[in-house]
Parts: structure tokens; C-alpha cells; sequence
């Protein structure tokens, strides 16, 4: 069995990587708010953002590289997410809480 492109599972694969990014590890631990990094976001010389995520623990590994072009639907709001990042510029990406 031929495993699928990414680029074809770019939105459920997103969803589901930010679902077990933000997911708690139990019921009386809701936040993930001391959680600094879900992996990390870099813009290139002509504004296109790369975000490689990684969910946390304890559910199931799920990796995934995500690029947004200016322009795309939710490029914006990634940019705001990431409290603004710069051409060259490396940062971390914080969980969607």
C-alpha cells in the first residue's frame, strides 16, 4: 500500500494535529497552557510560512509540515497566531488552547 502525499491531507491532517496538540492528557487537566511549543514556524523571502508540528504527549505521534502562502484563507490568522514573524525569522509555534 502506497502511502498518500501530504499535500492531500493538508486540512483533515491539520485538524487532527491540532486536535491532539491542544487535547488534554486527562479530564482535570483542560489546559494546555504551560505547554510553550507545538513545534516551530519559519517564513521565507517571499512571506511563505512553514509550520513543522508535532502533537504532545500522551496521545498518539503525529507529525506534519504545513505551508501557507500570502494570499490562503487562514494565512493570517497563523501570522497573528504566531504573534507576527519576519522574512528569515524562525519561532516557536505556541498549542491553539
Amino acid at each position: 500500500m502506497r502511502a498518500r502525499a501530504l499535500p492531500a491531507l493538508m486540512p483533515p491532517a491539520l485538524a487532527l494535529l491540532l486536535a491532539l496538540a491542544a487535547a488534554p492528557a486527562r479530564a482535570e487537566d483542560a489546559s494546555c497552557a504551560g505547554v510553550k511549543s507545538i513545534g516551530v514556524a519559519t517564513m521565507d523571502a517571499d512571506g511563505v510560512l512553514t509550520l513543522r508540528l508535532r502533537s504532545l504527549p500522551p496521545g498518539p505521534i503525529a507529525e506534519g509540515t504545513f505551508t501557507y502562502r500570502p494570499g490562503d484563507a487562514r494565512y493570517d490568522e497563523i501570522r497573528n497566531h504566531l504573534g507576527g514573524i519576519a522574512p528569515g525569522e524562525a519561532k516557536p509555534v505556541p498549542p491553539w488552547c
